[in-house]
């Protein structure tokens, strides 16, 4: 079984729900997961927007979420996820506007695409405090065993 990462909100491809977003109640969808290989000693999760600030003009890729050495055994994150509820020793890492946490889709033009991307690495992460997406990737290299992307897309209605 390959590593698969759902959600019950929305299927891959189509529209996050506004209430996932700045529009809405800014919290952090449902995700489930599977498929974990049994060599995996953690997973990470990074959820970002290549499409930043603008579709047809892309100049950055915008970090809405950064979490690693998520327990292998763990089979998903709740709605709204707190930090004290997520899975223990789970570590989490800055977004875009410099703090940790979920931070939803709010594109200032145009339909963006946001890609949770879930990997199962071979061994837990040391040593990082409060990264950022590029040193969790360079922590990640050489370490990823399976990944599984879900991507959802969002416009502000008006």
């Amino acid at each position: 079984m390959t590593l698969q990462l759902t959600s019950t909100v929305f299927n891959d491809g189509q529209e996050i729900p506004s209430l996932y977003t700045c529009e809405g109640r800014d919290i952090s969808p449902p995700l489930s997961w599977a498929g974990v290989p049994s060599g995996a000693r953690a997973l990470a999760l990074i959820v970002d927007d290549p499409d930043a600030p603008d579709p047809k003009a892309p100049m950055m890729t915008w970090v809405h979420w950064v979490l690693f050495n998520i327990p292998p055994d763990s089979v998903g994150l709740a709605e709204a996820i707190a930090p004290a509820d997520l899975p223990i020793g789970t570590e989490e890492g800055s977004n875009d506007w410099q703090r940790t946490g979920y931070g939803g889709p709010c594109p200032p033009i145009g339909r963006h695409r946001y890609f949770f991307k879930l990997y199962a690495l071979d061994r837990v992460l040391e040593g990082l405090m409060t990264p950022d997406k590029k040193q969790v990737e360079a922590a990640m290299k050489r370490h990823v065993l399976a990944s599984a992307t879900l991507m959802g897309s969002y416009q502000k209605s008006g």
